[in-house]
């Protein structure tokens, strides 16, 4: 009975920690790009006339999208029209089940791991709930009866398969370098020492792999400069004909899938909850200084830094998103299969090749 409580409250805090930050995404999102473009950005929805910099706005947003016509094409398949935004929104959720936010949190006898579900196939179980989400915008065009929406659906499903090799591929290092699938043994194999003093960050053992699965993840988010299946400066888009909730839950999921990704990034190449010389005691620098600190604030830090990481590549990926403009289709296609799948092959071998030797 306490086994399944415990399991229901981490599952609603994490549920409620990803909604909250998705809500503040799209904040950022407005306000990032109003920064760079040298303008305000969204600062008008108010409570007493208090606007907070804008942070009203998601409300603002969410209690349009409420209240807004829901508006299904008279020829278009009602049904599927109404499950695609699903498909898209809840495989999003569902990855960052097996992503560990911290390590153990002890009270007295009992002893908490930080992490919904520990699958021995943690990295699998991402990238086959990730991979459902190309259901969701494929059935979205379909159904809709729109020519515009049949092609960005089209333009979707080409993407996100083509990218979705890549992004396996870029990351198959990395399972040979820590010989796991297991993601909770790959953030603790980051916390040893490369050299005696150098975090075995995933970053530092797979440099390569890294540079590969940004561009990939962001291909897979279906942002820009890999808008195409969205066109949202055109017509072509696969939810052209969605509005309300229904949009909304495309909407939102593209920022809860900002939110995972940037979790994985975090989780498989920055240590995930890992801080460098930070152990359960406490700090233990290489060069012979300790800091003991209680158990409690260690698992604080912990969780601080796992989300503080997660909020650098959200800003990171809003940057590349209002810096850089949007490929032609197929300069995008090109990129996948021309030259990240080549590199991508290449570090498995050249990985492979180090491994031999150092064994």
């Amino acid at each position: 009975m306490l086994q399944t409580a415990i399991i229901l409250a981490k599952i609603w805090g994490v549920l409620l920690t990803l909604v909250s930050l998705a809500a503040i995404m799209t904040w950022v999102e407005r306000k990032q790009s109003a920064v760079m473009q040298d303008r305000l950005g969204a600062n008008r929805a108010d409570v007493l006339g208090l606007r907070i910099i804008g942070l009203f706005q998601p409300m603002a947003d969410g209690l349009k999208m409420f209240f807004k016509e829901d508006f299904v094409p008279a020829r278009g398949d009602k049904f599927l029209h109404t499950l695609a935004p699903m498909i898209a929104f809840f495989p999003a959720l569902l990855t960052f089940a097996v992503i560990p936010f911290g390590d153990v949190l002890r009270i007295g006898t009992l002893e908490i791991p930080l992490q919904i579900a520990n699958l021995n196939i943690g990295y699998l179980f991402i990238l086959a709930f990730g991979g459902l989400t190309i259901y969701g915008t494929v059935l979205a065009g379909w159904s809709s009866n729109n020519k515009y929406s049949l092609l960005g659906g089209l333009r979707a499903g080409a993407q996100m398969i083509s990218y979705e090799v890549v992004l396996g591929l870029s990351l198959v290092g990395l399972i040979m370098v820590f010989g796991t699938l297991q993601l909770d043994i790959m953030v603790k194999k980051q916390g040893e020492l490369l050299f005696g003093f150098l975090p075995a960050w995933g970053i530092f053992l797979q440099p390569l792999g890294f540079l590969l699965f940004l561009p990939s993840a962001i291909a897979e988010t279906k942002r820009v400069p890999f808008d195409l299946p969205e066109g949202e400066s055109e017509i072509i888009g696969y939810y052209t004909e969605y509005s309300g909730m229904r949009f909304g839950l495309f909407y939102f999921a593209e920022f809860i899938e900002i939110i995972v990704l940037s979790a994985i990034m975090a989780t498989l190449f920055f240590g995930g909850y890992q801080i460098p010389w930070l152990y359960a005691e406490g700090f233990q620098f290489p060069w012979g200084w300790e800091w003991n600190l209680p158990h409690l604030l260690v698992v604080i830090l912990q969780i601080g830094s796992f989300f503080a990481k997660i909020a650098f590549f959200c800003w990171l990926q809003v940057l590349i998103r209002w810096t850089l403009p949007r490929f032609r289709y197929d300069q995008l296609m090109r990129l996948c299969w021309v030259n990240i799948l080549p590199l991508a092959v290449l570090n498995i071998v050249l990985t492979g090749l180090v491994l031999m030797i150092l064994n």
